[in-house]
């Protein structure tokens, strides 16, 4: 979010993965014997994720690591763009792209960080930008859309 000028009192940083290998255990040895609270939880057949790796450590950010499964993922990963997060330049989504992630989670909070996005200058580039994509997320994702483009009274 702070990328795309949305502050946020949080400072994690949440990766996205295709590769299910992120979710083997082995992979994270290292940092849980360094002291780093690592948590592997694997989705289900049924779950819209492969999975997700948690990871924290006291007096630090959380960073999660989320292993996605579908085509429109893989689209968000190769339209991803530089940006220096925290010193570091890491591949970034595109608005247009958090906001399908933000559609796809679809918590309050994301809700909120999507009518944050959209409060800024190019909100009709956005809205179109979104609109290529959105009929390949889940019907739920387009009825969040939709309410959050217009509002009930």
């Amino acid at each position: 979010m702070a990328a795309h000028g949305v502050g946020r009192s949080t400072r994690d940083v949440d990766l996205l993965t295709l590769s299910a290998v992120g979710l083997e255990e082995v992979w994270w040895m290292q940092l849980s014997e360094a002291g780093v609270n690592v948590s592997v939880a694997r989705g289900d057949a049924d779950d819209p994720l492969a999975g997700v790796v948690r990871l924290d450590q006291e007096g630090e950010r959380r960073d999660d690591l989320v292993v996605g499964r579908y085509r429109w993922q893989r689209r968000v990963l190769e339209r991803a763009e530089p940006a220096v997060i925290g010193g570091t330049s890491l591949p970034t989504a595109l608005a247009r792209d958090l906001v399908l992630l933000k559609l796809y989670a679809g918590g309050s909070q994301d809700a909120w960080d999507i009518e944050q996005l959209l409060a800024g200058p190019d909100r009709e580039i956005l809205i179109t930008a979104v609109a290529a994509d959105i009929d390949d997320l889940p019907a739920r994702c387009r009825r969040l859309w939709k309410r959050i483009l217009d509002p009930p009274d």
